[in-house]
């Protein structure tokens, strides 16, 4: 049903492109406007990853330029059946993460600088699981698509109010001003609907990845007080891209309503910790790694609750200990 409700909304979209195009030049621009959505689904589905990574100027990392980063999710990434994904860093202050790519195989995972200074080690593995949660279930096409398609209906429908008045033009002048001004509202609203129900449900699996709801709980919470203290400048400027961040890096209140762009992190929050009673987990639980496997926490795994949890550079904090603000393992 999700499924079925992604691809009815992902139709609106088009459909409202396409009538766009209608007010323009009539059934002549409606026939061009079909062709251009046509061919902008078509580039955003072969080249999704590389615009929105381009956009942000993200650095590809590896085991060597960002071991603990590359570590945990490669150990993720194989709880979760999943092709490892290639790694990237954003250079911003902004906390704060995405996945983009049109499939498991042409996956990326993306973190920003910001987000790696501040997370400990199990935060960010909540964090990495939920965006891994979002490639496995082919999200990251999905909000691609439809940033690209909300971007191009707001660029067409201002470009409707210069071309829109002459003889093909359906609805004159007037009509002309309410398509420019309900075409790109309805996009959004369509493009939000998407994103909302699909990252309830990447919190819900990504807490089955790594194993502990609780642990994206705090990374939720510890995001929330962040993103709205630090501005990230290339979302602002391309807000079409807001709902690919696991929290929204725009400026403005995330509440439940028709014009946020992600869930409020207060409900999110809550049903993670339902999760986690009935799960039975609590924030001393430390093992999101598969038994006997290798991997950045398996050294925290072996340690008993008297011993100091160690990584490469420093010790870990337990879950319940870790302070407000405070700085994890890359800070």
């Amino acid at each position: 049903m999700p499924y079925f409700r992604t691809a009815l909304l992902l139709a609106v979209m088009t459909a409202l492109f396409v009538a766009v195009g209608w007010v323009i030049g009539g059934a002549q621009g409606m026939a061009v406007a079909f062709l251009l959505a046509l061919g902008m689904n078509l580039f955003a589905l072969w080249n999704s990853d590389r615009m929105v990574l381009s956009l942000y100027r993200a650095r590809e990392v590896d085991a060597r330029s960002a071991p603990e980063f590359v570590g945990i999710v490669g150990e993720l990434a194989q709880r979760a059946g999943l092709p490892m994904p290639r790694t990237y860093i954003v250079e911003n202050p902004q906390p704060n993460a995405f996945a983009t790519g049109r499939s498991p195989s042409k996956a990326a995972v993306c973190a920003t600088t910001g987000l790696l200074q501040l997370l400990d080690r199990r935060e960010l593995a909540g964090v990495i699981a939920h965006e891994l949660s979002h490639v496995e279930h082919r999200d990251t096409l999905i909000m691609t698509v439809t940033a690209t398609l909300a971007g191009a209906i707001g660029m067409l429908a201002n470009f409707a109010f210069f071309m829109g008045r002459g003889r093909d033009n359906p609805l004159g002048v007037l009509g002309t001003i309410v398509v420019m001004v309900v075409a790109p509202l309805a996009a959004t609203l369509v493009q939000l609907g998407i994103s909302r129900s699909r990252e309830y449900e990447a919190d819900r699996r990504g807490a089955e990845i790594c194993g502990q709801p609780l642990w994206l709980a705090s990374a939720l919470g510890k995001l929330g007080m962040a993103s709205g203290r630090i501005p990230n400048a290339v979302a602002e400027a391309n807000p079409a891209t807001a709902p690919l961040f696991i929290v929204n890096p725009l400026h403005m209140k995330a509440v439940d309503n028709l014009f946020a762009t992600h869930p409020s992190l207060e409900n999110r929050i809550a049903r993670l910790q339902e999760m986690a009673q009935r799960m039975g987990n609590d924030a001393s639980d430390i093992d999101p790694a598969p038994r006997g496997a290798a991997g950045p926490w398996a050294a925290a795994a072996m340690a008993t609750p008297d011993e100091p949890r160690r990584s490469g550079r420093g010790s870990v904090p337990s879950a319940g200990s870790v302070p407000p603000g405070s700085r994890g393992p890359w800070g």
